[in-house]
């Protein structure tokens, strides 16, 4: 990692005191806070900071909040005049409200001087419980935590980097069968009629689910309801290849899948193993399609089929242009770890999680996909959450530094046009989906999305590209859910207090 890029004078590499500074800070009618910080590497993107601040400033906060208060006719005692109370007097009864004041006070301006002076980029806010500070009656405030930040490093030459770029080709078969797909929320789910009925992509089936390690049965369902996708994900498991490992057979047949089991799965002693999914086949369901009424073209917003038609257009190329940013993202992650090198601790992987799968749904919704898409590519995520938070961790560090390298800034404009986008998408009005985020607490994850998005295409506009066609089965593909688990018990989640423990 490299070398902390904090101002010498507040590095521990020079442990002499911040030079104090009498410019004014944003405080109304106070000078910066004299104080001393002292910054010290505790762990990979973890720094421990000791700042002392100098009585002086303390002193002259307690000497004004007494001020007032003799000033103050509501700090009237009894035997005396309002106002006219001894100022001995007025400091000991008020003492420890104005000192809880002054401490609280203190706090919030070293805090904000802190963020001013250091470079600092912390991930979360720092450990620390202001209740547990206390404030002696003399001598400097000290108080000190622990605060992950993202780590340090030098960006290699981006500019003119070379990107292969995926590019398809939509045909009216592509339109076509997307349009299928789009319509079967309408359609009816019926028993696939024919000899020799067989099971195809798309299709439904009904079966009973065994998995095994080696003879060993780990869990078994009876009559899951399985739609066929590329993949299919459990709770504690997905099936890469499910369409193609399960087309083709018939009702009675007993097909067996290659199953990842999830970092989350109950038996930890297994974690991470490929083991077989057995599923025999009860039933094979198709969506008989709806007719194509204005009832329905409604609720797509469009008056007629070449409506739909270029409507579902629209959405497979912002699909596409999802696929090849993510795609691009992969890269440019690629080419900057051959060059700079870090280590993203288990602790720090298990608190950013949360924040990591919410820039997700924002990327994702960005590139036009439903909501039931997102749930299932998100249900996909939580099973190796570890790993998919280090990965998008790593893309993070990239495009904040590209972001603070090119000075780029979101402002308040740049989040309501997102959210307008985002409610003309869901058909929902932007006040509405504006305050379903804040309620979600996502505003901040698309602050971070719009930030990093802009610092993709700073680098993509200078690219050079190499374009190759995908192929459909290069594809992500879909993703089928199911409310299984591949091994009986409690799923464990993974917990900070077992950071400690070397992961695998």
């Amino acid at each position: 990692m490299a070398e902390d890029t904090l101002d010498p004078a507040t590095d521990t590499a020079n442990p002499a005191a911040v030079p104090p500074e009498s410019t004014e800070s944003k405080e109304a009618g106070h000078e910066k806070l004299q104080q001393t910080v002292e910054i010290s590497d505790v762990g990979p993107c973890k720094k421990h900071v000791k700042i002392t601040v100098e009585r002086a400033a303390i002193d002259e906060r307690f000497k004004e909040k007494f001020d007032e208060l003799l000033k103050d006719r509501s700090a009237a005692v009894p035997g005396f005049r309002p106002g006219k109370a001894p100022r001995k007097y007025i400091e000991r009864k008020f003492k420890s409200t104005v000192k809880e004041d002054v401490r609280r006070e203190v706090l919030m301006a070293s805090l904000e001087q802190l963020a001013e002076d250091s470079k600092l980029s912390p991930l979360a806010p720092p450990e620390l419980d202001p209740d547990q500070l206390e404030l002696h009656d003399e001598g400097p405030f000290v108080y000190e935590f622990d605060v992950e930040v993202r780590p340090e490093f030098d960006l290699p030459d981006l500019k003119g980097i070379k990107l292969r770029k995926p590019v398809r080709k939509y045909g009216d078969a592509e339109i076509a069968h997307e349009q299928r797909r789009a319509l079967e929320p309408y359609g009816t789910l019926l028993p696939k009629e024919g000899t020799n009925v067989r099971i195809e992509p798309n299709d439904y089936i009904v079966a009973d689910f065994v998995s095994v390690d080696g003879s060993k049965e780990l869990n078994r369902a009876i009559e899951v309801n399985v739609r066929v996708e590329k993949r299919l994900a459990l709770n504690d498991g997905v099936a890469e290849d499910f369409s193609k490992e399960i087309s083709g057979a018939k009702v009675g047949d007993v097909r067996e899948v290659n199953l990842k089991l999830a970092e989350t799965v109950a038996d930890q002693a297994i974690k991470g193993k490929t083991v077989k999914g057995r599923f025999t086949i009860k039933e094979i369901k198709t969506i008989k399609q709806p007719d194509l009424t204005a009832e329905i073209l409604e609720k797509f917003g469009v008056k007629n089929e070449a409506q739909l038609q270029e409507l579902i257009a629209t959405s497979l190329e912002r699909n596409l242009e999802y696929s090849q940013r993510q795609y691009a993202r992969q890269q440019l992650l690629q080419f900057v770890a051959q060059k700079v090198k870090w280590d993203l601790p288990r602790d720090l992987l298990i608190r950013q999680a949360t924040r990591i799968l919410q820039r997700r749904v924002m990327e994702m919704q960005a590139g036009g996909m439903t909501e039931q898409q997102i749930e299932a590519r998100l249900t996909v995520l939580r099973q190796n959450v570890l790993q998919s938070t280090a990965v998008s961790l790593m893309e993070h560090f990239v495009l904040q530094k590209i972001a603070e390298d090119q000075k780029i800034e979101i402002k308040d404009a740049d989040i309501d046009a997102e959210i307008a986008r985002i409610a003309a998408q869901k058909g929902e009005s932007p006040r509405k989906v504006k305050a379903q985020m804040e309620r979600d607490e996502m505003i901040e994850a698309l602050a971070t999305d719009l930030l990093e998005r802009k610092a993709l295409d700073i680098v993509l506009s200078d690219a050079e590209y190499e374009e190759f066609e995908v192929k459909p089965d290069d594809q992500e593909g879909e993703v089928a859910t199911v409310e299984a688990q591949a091994v009986t018990g409690e799923m464990v989640e993974p917990k900070v207090e077992e950071a400690e423990k070397p992961a695998e």
